[in-house]
């Protein structure tokens, strides 16, 4: 299933400053028995903002019409605990492109690679200034630029570089998973097989 063409975002972000948040808060399981990758998007964070009544808590940061963007900065350790690929399916289908933070679960990271959402992986300092700068004006701006793998926050032009597999990038630039990226180089692979001995 091809996903948004990533090179260049500019956008507001949403701060989520907690540490170790794991992927049962990201998407609880008793939303998981789905197998298409819509509609996750409702249930991102559900018990954090919703109710038992299915009422919005005023005081989650998603239910806060102040801030809003196409970036989610979270605390370090983010993705933590099972390796439900819904969780980066929620992520999306909420309609972030990229998650920064200053560490990431390994599987949640791969996770988000797969279907189109960049996690960005900055220093714990970047992040501390990050979500200052945030609070200061929710309006903030940060320009992530996946080519030349930076973040940098635009009210100020402080930057940092992050680190991205190469094939991973590849398929991001070009909107590709993995069997969108052996659909492109099919012609190849039929005439490298053409080549061998039978």
């Amino acid at each position: 299933m091809a996903y948004d063409k990533f090179t260049i975002l500019t956008s507001s972000a949403v701060p989520l400053p907690i540490e170790n948040v794991d992927t049962d808060q990201i998407i609880p399981a008793r939303f998981l028995k789905a197998t298409k990758r819509e509609g996750f998007g409702d249930n991102l964070f559900r018990d954090w903002r919703y109710n038992g009544d299915d009422t919005p808590k005023a005081d989650f940061v998603l239910n806060d019409s102040t801030y809003s963007g196409k970036i989610l900065v979270g605390g370090k350790n983010f993705g933590s605990g099972s390796s439900r690929e819904h969780a980066a399916w929620a992520v999306y289908d909420y309609g972030f492109r990229a998650v920064v933070s200053s560490f990431f679960a390994d599987i949640f990271k791969g996770n988000c690679l797969n279907i189109g959402v960049l996690p960005v992986q900055i220093s714990p300092e970047f992040a501390e200034t990050i979500f200052k700068a945030i609070e200061a004006d929710p309006k903030t701006e940060l320009e992530i630029n996946l080519p030349n793998q930076t973040i940098t926050l635009l009210s100020t032009g402080q930057q940092e570089s992050f680190a991205i597999n190469g094939y991973k990038k590849n398929n991001m630039i070009n909107g590709f998973d993995d069997i969108d990226y052996l659909q492109n180089i099919k012609e190849e692979i039929v005439a490298f097989a053409d080549k061998l001995p039978y």
